[in-house]
């Protein structure tokens, strides 16, 4: 239904910063869509992160990032950021942006259409 493209992984060091993006197709779709971030380390199952709502003024997050990372949407709602602060070792990860419409959800089957994914290495 929706394409997704990520950007903005890479290599940094702990308590470093990076902004994960996703930029949906269509923009009248995504206007419907709540958008999720999800991540998975070697070896571990696909976890949930965050999601903010279809409007922006909802947002959701796992226990263990919350104060450190911020998801957020622009003004048109095309592209969906993560912001990751204070990064640890333990969340490398690859990081997979997803959609689901209308309603916001943390449960990954509920989502639809998923982006590539994109590495997230933090070093010690």
């Amino acid at each position: 239904q929706v394409q997704l493209v990520e950007s903005g992984g890479g290599l940094v060091q702990a308590g470093g910063s990076l902004r994960l993006s996703c930029a949906a197709s269509g923009r009248i779709l995504s206007l419907n869509y709540a958008m999720g971030w999800f991540r998975q380390a070697p070896g571990k199952e696909r976890e949930f992160v965050a999601v903010i709502s279809p409007s922006g003024a909802f947002t959701n997050y796992a226990d263990v990032v919350k104060g450190r990372f911020t998801v957020s949407r622009d003004d048109d709602k095309s592209t969906v950021y993560l912001q990751m602060n204070s990064l640890k070792p333990e969340d490398t990860a690859v990081y997979y942006c997803a959609a689901r419409l209308r309603t916001m959800s943390t449960t990954q089957t509920d989502f639809g259409s998923w982006g590539q994914g994109t590495q997230v290495t933090v070093s010690s």
